[in-house]
C-alpha cells in the first residue's frame, strides 16, 4: 500500500503560487511530524518545512522558504499541505513529503514535480 498519494505540481510562473497536498493512509498519520523535502536534478534532498505531531502547534521551515512557505495538517483527512507563494526559479524540484517519528517506520511520498518558468 502506497503510504501517501501527492498532488498539486505542475508549472507555475516566477512570483505565482501553488499548493501540494499529501494524503496519508495505512499508518497512524496524526502521531507523526511531517515533512516536506526537495531535490533538484544534480543536488541533495533537502528538507523545507516541518510540522510537530498532533495539532502541528511547531512549525519549521528553511531559511530559502521562510516567509513564502507554509506547512499545515488536517488530521480529519490524514493529509498535509504546502502552500507555496512568491515561487522563484530555485525552487524548482522533486517535492516529497515524509513522516518520520523517533521510533518505528519512514513513510515517503513518491515526489512530484513543481516547475516554476515563464
Amino acid at each position: 500500500q502506497v503510504p501517501f498519494v501527492e498532488s498539486g505540481g505542475g508549472l507555475v510562473q516566477p512570483g505565482g503560487s501553488l499548493t501540494l497536498s499529501c494524503a496519508a493512509s495505512g499508518f497512524a498519520f496524526k502521531a507523526y511530524p511531517m515533512r516536506w523535502y526537495r531535490q533538484d536534478v544534480g543536488k541533495e534532498r533537502e528538507v523545507v518545512a516541518e510540522m510537530s505531531a498532533g495539532g502541528g502547534e511547531m512549525t519549521w521551515y528553511a531559511d530559502s522558504v521562510k516567509g513564502r512557505f507554509t506547512i499545515s495538517r488536517d488530521n480529519a483527512v490524514n493529509t498535509v499541505y504546502l502552500q507555496m507563494n512568491s515561487v522563484n526559479v530555485e525552487d524548482t524540484a522533486l517535492y516529497f513529503c515524509n513522516a518520520r517519528a523517533l521510533s518505528g517506520p519512514e513513510y515517503w511520498g513518491q515526489g512530484i514535480q513543481v516547475t516554476v518558468s515563464s
